[in-house]
Protein backbone atom coordinates (compact mmCIF):
# COMPACT_ATOMS: atom_id res chain seq x y z
CA UNK A 1 0.00 0.00 0.00
CA UNK A 2 1.32 3.41 -1.09
CA UNK A 3 2.67 5.84 1.78
CA UNK A 4 -0.78 8.24 0.53
CA UNK A 5 -3.00 5.36 0.05
CA UNK A 6 -2.09 4.31 3.35
CA UNK A 7 -2.61 7.80 5.16
CA UNK A 8 -5.65 7.66 3.44
CA UNK A 9 -7.30 4.11 5.27
CA UNK A 10 -5.80 5.28 8.49
CA UNK A 11 -8.40 8.63 8.64
CA UNK A 12 -10.67 6.70 7.06
CA UNK A 13 -10.69 4.11 9.62
CA UNK A 14 -10.79 6.89 12.28
CA UNK A 15 -13.75 8.64 11.17
CA UNK A 16 -15.71 5.15 10.75
CA UNK A 17 -14.62 4.20 14.51
CA UNK A 18 -15.43 7.02 15.77
CA UNK A 19 -19.02 6.34 16.85
CA UNK A 20 -17.49 3.41 18.73
CA UNK A 21 -15.13 4.81 20.49
CA UNK A 22 -16.73 7.66 21.90
CA UNK A 23 -20.10 6.07 22.49
CA UNK A 24 -21.76 7.34 25.51
CA UNK A 25 -22.83 3.85 27.82
CA UNK A 26 -21.91 0.64 29.60
CA UNK A 27 -22.03 -2.71 29.66
CA UNK A 28 -21.75 -2.81 25.85
CA UNK A 29 -25.39 -0.69 25.97
CA UNK A 30 -24.94 2.28 23.84
CA UNK A 31 -27.10 5.78 23.35
CA UNK A 32 -26.14 7.84 20.46
CA UNK A 33 -28.11 11.06 20.42
CA UNK A 34 -27.50 13.14 16.65
CA UNK A 35 -27.25 16.34 16.70
CA UNK A 36 -31.05 18.29 17.26
CA UNK A 37 -33.08 21.69 16.46
CA UNK A 38 -35.73 23.79 18.34
CA UNK A 39 -36.93 26.82 19.58
CA UNK A 40 -37.55 28.34 23.34
CA UNK A 41 -41.22 26.76 22.96
CA UNK A 42 -40.08 23.50 21.55
CA UNK A 43 -37.30 21.19 20.81
CA UNK A 44 -36.85 18.03 18.87
CA UNK A 45 -33.92 15.81 18.22
CA UNK A 46 -33.17 11.82 17.35
CA UNK A 47 -30.73 9.31 18.39
CA UNK A 48 -30.37 5.31 18.45
CA UNK A 49 -30.03 2.50 21.21
CA UNK A 50 -27.19 0.10 20.10
CA UNK A 51 -25.24 -2.70 22.42
CA UNK A 52 -21.28 -3.71 21.24
CA UNK A 53 -19.29 -5.58 22.06
CA UNK A 54 -16.59 -3.74 24.90
CA UNK A 55 -13.25 -2.68 23.81
CA UNK A 56 -9.89 -3.49 25.21
CA UNK A 57 -8.70 -1.97 28.21
CA UNK A 58 -5.04 -0.91 27.67
CA UNK A 59 -5.04 -0.74 24.22
CA UNK A 60 -3.69 1.94 22.60
CA UNK A 61 -7.15 3.76 20.67
CA UNK A 62 -4.77 5.25 18.14
CA UNK A 63 -3.15 1.51 17.55
CA UNK A 64 -3.95 0.31 13.43
CA UNK A 65 -5.16 -3.07 15.27
CA UNK A 66 -7.54 -1.35 17.62
CA UNK A 67 -9.47 0.78 15.12
CA UNK A 68 -9.62 -2.10 12.68
CA UNK A 69 -11.37 -4.08 16.17
CA UNK A 70 -13.21 -1.01 16.51
CA UNK A 71 -14.60 -1.02 13.03
CA UNK A 72 -15.21 -4.59 13.24
CA UNK A 73 -17.52 -3.90 17.00
CA UNK A 74 -19.39 -0.94 14.93
CA UNK A 75 -20.99 -3.73 12.25
CA UNK A 76 -21.49 -5.90 14.79
CA UNK A 77 -23.32 -3.83 16.57
CA UNK A 78 -26.68 -4.68 17.25
CA UNK A 79 -29.69 -2.20 17.67
CA UNK A 80 -32.04 -2.70 21.03
CA UNK A 81 -35.96 -2.30 20.07
CA UNK A 82 -38.47 -0.97 23.04
CA UNK A 83 -35.64 0.62 25.24
CA UNK A 84 -36.76 3.88 27.25
CA UNK A 85 -34.94 7.10 27.15
CA UNK A 86 -35.77 9.67 29.57
CA UNK A 87 -34.78 13.55 28.34
CA UNK A 88 -34.81 16.29 30.15
CA UNK A 89 -34.21 19.80 29.41
CA UNK A 90 -35.79 23.00 30.32
CA UNK A 91 -37.06 22.14 33.23
CA UNK A 92 -39.05 19.56 31.54
CA UNK A 93 -39.22 15.94 31.04
CA UNK A 94 -40.56 13.16 28.63
CA UNK A 95 -39.98 9.37 28.21
CA UNK A 96 -39.80 7.76 24.53
CA UNK A 97 -38.82 4.08 23.55
CA UNK A 98 -37.12 3.00 20.87
CA UNK A 99 -38.55 1.77 17.84
CA UNK A 100 -37.82 -1.64 15.69
CA UNK A 101 -34.94 0.26 14.22
CA UNK A 102 -33.33 0.99 17.78
CA UNK A 103 -34.37 4.81 16.85
CA UNK A 104 -36.09 7.09 19.52
CA UNK A 105 -37.41 10.65 18.97
CA UNK A 106 -37.71 13.45 21.56
CA UNK A 107 -39.99 16.14 21.22
CA UNK A 108 -40.33 18.85 24.42
CA UNK A 109 -41.37 22.11 25.18
CA UNK A 110 -39.22 23.46 27.48
CA UNK A 111 -40.08 25.56 30.23
CA UNK A 112 -37.24 27.85 30.42
CA UNK A 113 -34.01 27.64 28.74
CA UNK A 114 -30.74 28.04 31.05
CA UNK A 115 -28.32 30.58 29.94
CA UNK A 116 -25.45 29.66 27.61
CA UNK A 117 -23.05 30.76 26.02
CA UNK A 118 -23.56 30.31 22.07
CA UNK A 119 -26.78 28.74 20.30
CA UNK A 120 -26.13 24.90 21.36
CA UNK A 121 -28.01 23.55 24.36
CA UNK A 122 -27.51 20.06 25.84
CA UNK A 123 -30.18 17.86 26.80
CA UNK A 124 -30.01 15.04 29.30
CA UNK A 125 -30.64 11.63 28.67
CA UNK A 126 -30.78 8.69 30.43
CA UNK A 127 -31.42 5.01 28.73
CA UNK A 128 -33.25 3.61 31.23
CA UNK A 129 -31.54 0.35 31.60
CA UNK A 130 -29.71 -1.54 35.21
CA UNK A 131 -27.93 0.18 35.53
CA UNK A 132 -28.90 3.73 34.21
CA UNK A 133 -26.74 5.01 31.28
CA UNK A 134 -26.54 8.86 30.83
CA UNK A 135 -26.00 10.47 27.73
CA UNK A 136 -25.84 13.89 26.22
CA UNK A 137 -27.41 15.48 23.18
CA UNK A 138 -27.39 18.88 22.18
CA UNK A 139 -30.28 20.82 20.04
CA UNK A 140 -29.73 24.24 18.14
CA UNK A 141 -32.02 27.42 19.60
CA UNK A 142 -31.31 30.48 17.35
CA UNK A 143 -30.45 33.37 19.37
CA UNK A 144 -32.87 36.29 19.73
CA UNK A 145 -30.72 38.08 16.96
CA UNK A 146 -31.19 35.38 13.89
CA UNK A 147 -32.71 37.10 10.85
CA UNK A 148 -33.94 33.74 8.43
CA UNK A 149 -33.22 30.14 8.86
CA UNK A 150 -31.78 28.40 6.01
CA UNK A 151 -32.80 24.78 4.64
CA UNK A 152 -30.11 23.52 2.50
CA UNK A 153 -29.75 19.87 0.82
CA UNK A 154 -26.33 18.27 0.59
CA UNK A 155 -26.03 16.02 -1.96
CA UNK A 156 -24.99 17.86 -5.47
CA UNK A 157 -25.43 21.18 -3.18
CA UNK A 158 -22.97 21.22 -0.90
CA UNK A 159 -20.91 18.67 -1.98
CA UNK A 160 -20.44 16.61 -5.13
CA UNK A 161 -22.45 13.16 -5.83
CA UNK A 162 -21.69 10.46 -3.18
CA UNK A 163 -22.78 11.19 -0.30
CA UNK A 164 -25.54 8.42 -0.50
CA UNK A 165 -22.52 5.75 -1.27
CA UNK A 166 -20.27 4.69 2.05
CA UNK A 167 -17.26 3.58 -0.14
CA UNK A 168 -17.38 6.75 -2.54
CA UNK A 169 -17.58 9.21 0.30
CA UNK A 170 -14.58 7.99 2.26
CA UNK A 171 -12.31 7.90 -0.93
CA UNK A 172 -13.31 11.32 -2.02
CA UNK A 173 -12.99 12.33 1.46
CA UNK A 174 -9.40 10.79 1.89
CA UNK A 175 -7.98 9.52 -0.73
CA UNK A 176 -8.60 12.16 -3.46
CA UNK A 177 -7.80 14.43 -0.60
CA UNK A 178 -8.23 17.19 -2.90
CA UNK A 179 -11.23 19.48 -0.94
CA UNK A 180 -12.43 21.62 -4.09
CA UNK A 181 -13.07 17.75 -5.51
CA UNK A 182 -15.65 17.23 -3.01
CA UNK A 183 -17.04 20.55 -1.86
CA UNK A 184 -18.08 22.86 -4.73
CA UNK A 185 -15.96 25.64 -5.00
CA UNK A 186 -16.97 28.61 -3.00
CA UNK A 187 -19.16 26.82 -0.95
CA UNK A 188 -17.78 27.04 2.51
CA UNK A 189 -17.34 31.19 2.02
CA UNK A 190 -21.14 31.35 1.08
CA UNK A 191 -22.66 28.80 4.11
CA UNK A 192 -20.57 31.13 6.89
CA UNK A 193 -21.79 34.17 5.20
CA UNK A 194 -25.56 33.13 5.51
CA UNK A 195 -25.08 31.86 9.41
CA UNK A 196 -23.20 35.28 9.85
CA UNK A 197 -26.31 36.96 8.09
CA UNK A 198 -25.65 40.80 6.85
CA UNK A 199 -24.49 41.46 10.45
CA UNK A 200 -22.25 39.02 10.88
CA UNK A 201 -23.42 37.68 14.25
CA UNK A 202 -27.00 36.42 13.78
CA UNK A 203 -26.03 33.10 13.79
CA UNK A 204 -28.91 31.95 11.26
CA UNK A 205 -29.71 28.44 11.79
CA UNK A 206 -28.56 26.03 9.37
CA UNK A 207 -30.59 22.61 9.07
CA UNK A 208 -29.48 20.14 6.00
CA UNK A 209 -31.26 17.20 4.72
CA UNK A 210 -30.38 14.49 3.23
CA UNK A 211 -31.16 11.24 1.35
CA UNK A 212 -28.55 9.28 2.98
CA UNK A 213 -28.69 6.81 6.10
CA UNK A 214 -27.98 7.77 8.96
CA UNK A 215 -25.01 4.98 9.01
CA UNK A 216 -23.42 8.34 7.29
CA UNK A 217 -23.42 10.70 10.15
CA UNK A 218 -19.93 10.88 11.38
CA UNK A 219 -18.56 11.33 7.83
CA UNK A 220 -20.84 14.03 6.94
CA UNK A 221 -19.49 15.59 10.41
CA UNK A 222 -15.99 15.05 9.18
CA UNK A 223 -17.01 16.70 5.94
CA UNK A 224 -18.10 19.74 7.75
CA UNK A 225 -15.36 19.84 10.03
CA UNK A 226 -12.42 19.92 7.04
CA UNK A 227 -14.41 22.34 4.62
CA UNK A 228 -15.23 24.91 7.75
CA UNK A 229 -19.25 24.88 6.72
CA UNK A 230 -21.19 25.83 9.40
CA UNK A 231 -22.42 22.67 11.37
CA UNK A 232 -25.85 22.08 11.98
CA UNK A 233 -28.40 19.28 12.24
CA UNK A 234 -28.81 17.09 9.84
CA UNK A 235 -31.97 15.67 8.83
CA UNK A 236 -32.03 12.80 6.99
CA UNK A 237 -34.50 11.05 4.92
CA UNK A 238 -34.16 7.80 4.58
CA UNK A 239 -35.37 6.42 8.14
CA UNK A 240 -38.00 9.04 8.69
CA UNK A 241 -41.43 8.12 8.39
CA UNK A 242 -41.67 4.54 8.82
CA UNK A 243 -44.83 3.52 10.90
CA UNK A 244 -47.24 0.94 11.33
CA UNK A 245 -49.68 3.51 9.13
CA UNK A 246 -46.70 3.78 6.62
CA UNK A 247 -44.98 0.76 6.45
CA UNK A 248 -42.96 1.09 3.04
CA UNK A 249 -41.02 4.68 3.42
CA UNK A 250 -42.42 7.80 1.68
CA UNK A 251 -40.53 8.97 -1.77
CA UNK A 252 -38.18 11.39 -0.33
CA UNK A 253 -39.42 14.43 -1.78
CA UNK A 254 -43.07 13.75 -0.32
CA UNK A 255 -40.76 13.85 3.26
CA UNK A 256 -38.41 16.18 2.59
CA UNK A 257 -41.79 18.55 2.11
CA UNK A 258 -43.29 17.31 5.03
CA UNK A 259 -39.81 18.58 7.10
CA UNK A 260 -39.85 21.95 5.78
CA UNK A 261 -43.10 22.19 6.71
CA UNK A 262 -42.65 21.19 10.26
CA UNK A 263 -39.51 23.63 10.10
CA UNK A 264 -41.78 26.61 9.01
CA UNK A 265 -44.45 25.96 11.54
CA UNK A 266 -41.14 25.77 14.27
CA UNK A 267 -39.99 28.98 13.23
CA UNK A 268 -43.03 30.78 12.61
CA UNK A 269 -41.73 34.25 13.04
CA UNK A 270 -38.57 33.74 10.77
CA UNK A 271 -38.43 33.87 6.73
CA UNK A 272 -36.47 31.21 4.95
CA UNK A 273 -33.66 30.57 2.52
CA UNK A 274 -34.05 27.48 0.23
CA UNK A 275 -30.88 25.92 -1.29
CA UNK A 276 -30.72 22.59 -3.92
CA UNK A 277 -30.08 21.44 -6.78
CA UNK A 278 -31.18 21.04 -10.26
CA UNK A 279 -30.80 17.00 -10.69
CA UNK A 280 -33.79 15.88 -8.36
CA UNK A 281 -36.70 17.33 -7.46
CA UNK A 282 -36.05 20.07 -5.35
CA UNK A 283 -37.17 22.58 -7.73
CA UNK A 284 -40.54 20.93 -7.77
CA UNK A 285 -40.49 20.84 -3.93
CA UNK A 286 -39.66 24.42 -2.90
CA UNK A 287 -41.70 26.23 -6.17
CA UNK A 288 -44.66 24.01 -4.04
CA UNK A 289 -43.44 25.11 -0.26
CA UNK A 290 -43.30 28.83 -1.79
CA UNK A 291 -47.11 28.65 -3.20
CA UNK A 292 -48.13 27.21 -0.08
CA UNK A 293 -46.34 29.53 2.57
CA UNK A 294 -46.35 33.11 0.31
CA UNK A 295 -44.00 35.87 2.07
CA UNK A 296 -42.17 32.97 4.09
CA UNK A 297 -39.32 32.80 1.60
CA UNK A 298 -36.97 34.68 0.60
CA UNK A 299 -35.20 33.66 -2.18
CA UNK A 300 -34.88 29.66 -3.78
CA UNK A 301 -31.37 29.13 -5.11
CA UNK A 302 -30.82 25.97 -7.18
CA UNK A 303 -27.28 24.79 -7.91
CA UNK A 304 -27.76 23.99 -11.87
CA UNK A 305 -25.77 20.53 -11.97
CA UNK A 306 -27.95 19.22 -14.89
CA UNK A 307 -26.85 21.25 -17.55
CA UNK A 308 -29.92 20.87 -19.75
CA UNK A 309 -31.63 23.30 -21.68
CA UNK A 310 -34.64 20.92 -21.37
CA UNK A 311 -34.44 20.83 -17.40
CA UNK A 312 -33.55 24.55 -17.19
CA UNK A 313 -36.76 25.57 -19.12
CA UNK A 314 -38.62 23.43 -16.61
CA UNK A 315 -36.94 25.11 -13.53
CA UNK A 316 -37.56 28.36 -14.64
CA UNK A 317 -41.63 27.47 -15.46
CA UNK A 318 -41.43 26.13 -11.60
CA UNK A 319 -39.66 30.54 -11.05
CA UNK A 320 -42.48 31.86 -12.82
CA UNK A 321 -44.40 30.59 -10.14
CA UNK A 322 -41.85 31.25 -7.56
CA UNK A 323 -41.84 35.25 -8.67
CA UNK A 324 -45.48 35.34 -8.81
CA UNK A 325 -45.18 34.72 -4.65
CA UNK A 326 -42.83 37.23 -4.27
CA UNK A 327 -39.70 35.50 -3.97
CA UNK A 328 -36.97 34.89 -6.08
CA UNK A 329 -34.97 31.75 -7.50
CA UNK A 330 -31.75 31.44 -8.99
CA UNK A 331 -30.66 28.72 -11.10
CA UNK A 332 -26.63 29.17 -11.10
CA UNK A 333 -23.68 26.61 -11.77
CA UNK A 334 -21.49 28.33 -9.38
CA UNK A 335 -21.56 29.63 -5.81
CA UNK A 336 -20.84 33.11 -6.67
CA UNK A 337 -23.83 34.37 -8.38
CA UNK A 338 -25.68 33.21 -5.53
CA UNK A 339 -23.68 34.95 -3.34
CA UNK A 340 -24.25 38.28 -5.37
CA UNK A 341 -28.05 37.88 -5.69
CA UNK A 342 -27.88 37.14 -1.60
CA UNK A 343 -25.75 40.35 -1.04
CA UNK A 344 -28.43 42.15 -3.18
CA UNK A 345 -31.61 40.90 -1.06
CA UNK A 346 -29.33 42.27 1.88
CA UNK A 347 -28.82 38.55 3.01
CA UNK A 348 -25.31 38.65 3.31
CA UNK A 349 -22.43 41.07 4.07
CA UNK A 350 -21.21 42.78 0.18
CA UNK A 351 -18.08 41.72 1.20
CA UNK A 352 -18.50 38.07 1.41
CA UNK A 353 -19.52 37.87 -2.13
CA UNK A 354 -15.20 38.79 -2.86
CA UNK A 355 -14.26 35.70 -0.22
CA UNK A 356 -16.43 33.61 -2.02
CA UNK A 357 -14.97 34.68 -5.03
CA UNK A 358 -11.84 34.26 -3.87
CA UNK A 359 -12.62 30.61 -2.62
CA UNK A 360 -13.66 30.13 -5.80
CA UNK A 361 -10.08 31.60 -7.20
CA UNK A 362 -8.48 29.37 -5.04
CA UNK A 363 -9.56 26.18 -6.31
CA UNK A 364 -8.93 23.84 -8.81
CA UNK A 365 -12.76 24.53 -10.91
CA UNK A 366 -12.46 26.71 -14.10
CA UNK A 367 -13.60 30.16 -13.80
CA UNK A 368 -17.34 31.05 -13.56
CA UNK A 369 -19.04 32.00 -16.78
CA UNK A 370 -20.32 35.58 -16.35
CA UNK A 371 -23.27 35.24 -18.58
CA UNK A 372 -26.52 35.53 -17.10
CA UNK A 373 -30.21 35.94 -17.74
CA UNK A 374 -32.44 38.01 -15.64
CA UNK A 375 -36.41 37.82 -16.21
CA UNK A 376 -38.95 39.02 -14.35
CA UNK A 377 -42.31 38.13 -15.23
CA UNK A 378 -45.13 40.90 -15.95
CA UNK A 379 -47.98 40.86 -13.35
CA UNK A 380 -50.00 37.14 -14.31
CA UNK A 381 -47.07 35.39 -16.04
CA UNK A 382 -46.35 31.77 -15.06
CA UNK A 383 -43.69 30.11 -15.84
CA UNK A 384 -44.89 29.29 -19.31
CA UNK A 385 -44.40 32.62 -20.10
CA UNK A 386 -41.20 32.79 -19.49
CA UNK A 387 -40.26 29.94 -21.17
CA UNK A 388 -39.94 31.61 -25.04
CA UNK A 389 -37.48 34.06 -23.61
CA UNK A 390 -35.21 31.56 -22.04
CA UNK A 391 -34.96 29.70 -25.52
CA UNK A 392 -33.84 33.12 -27.22
CA UNK A 393 -31.42 33.88 -24.71
CA UNK A 394 -29.87 30.42 -25.36
CA UNK A 395 -30.31 30.31 -29.45
CA UNK A 396 -26.90 32.36 -29.58
CA UNK A 397 -25.27 30.26 -26.91
CA UNK A 398 -23.77 26.50 -27.38
CA UNK A 399 -24.94 25.41 -23.65
CA UNK A 400 -26.94 26.80 -20.51
CA UNK A 401 -26.10 30.00 -19.23
CA UNK A 402 -24.22 30.24 -15.87
CA UNK A 403 -26.97 31.81 -14.20
CA UNK A 404 -30.56 32.73 -15.00
CA UNK A 405 -32.39 34.78 -12.18
CA UNK A 406 -36.16 35.04 -12.26
CA UNK A 407 -37.47 38.36 -9.74
CA UNK A 408 -40.86 38.99 -8.50
CA UNK A 409 -42.86 41.48 -11.09
CA UNK A 410 -42.36 44.25 -8.96
CA UNK A 411 -38.41 43.96 -9.18
CA UNK A 412 -37.50 46.55 -12.17
CA UNK A 413 -36.62 44.58 -14.90
CA UNK A 414 -32.62 43.70 -16.30
CA UNK A 415 -31.33 43.06 -19.46
CA UNK A 416 -29.33 39.63 -20.09
CA UNK A 417 -25.56 40.37 -19.27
Amino acid sequence: MSTRAGRAARKALRVVARPVRRAQGRGGLVVEPYRGYGSAEEIFLIGRVFRQSPDRPGEDPDSLRAQWRDVRRRISRRIVADASILARFGGAETRVVTDSDGYFRVHLRPQSLLPVEGPWHEVQLTLEADPPIPAMGEVYIPPAGCGYVVVSDIDDTVMRTGVANKLKMLWRLFVEDAESRVAFPGVTSLYRALHAGPSGGEGNPMLYVSRAPWGLYEMLTEFFQRHGIPAGPVLFLREWGLSWTHPLPRRAEDHKQALIRHMLDLYHDRPFVLIGDSGQHDPEVYAQIVADNPGRVKAVYIRNVSRDAARTEEVVRLAGAVAATGSSLVLAADSIAIARHAAGLGLIAPEAVAAVADEHAGSDAPPPREETVRLVPNSGEDGDALTPQVIAAFSDADSVPTTVVVSPPETPPLTRV
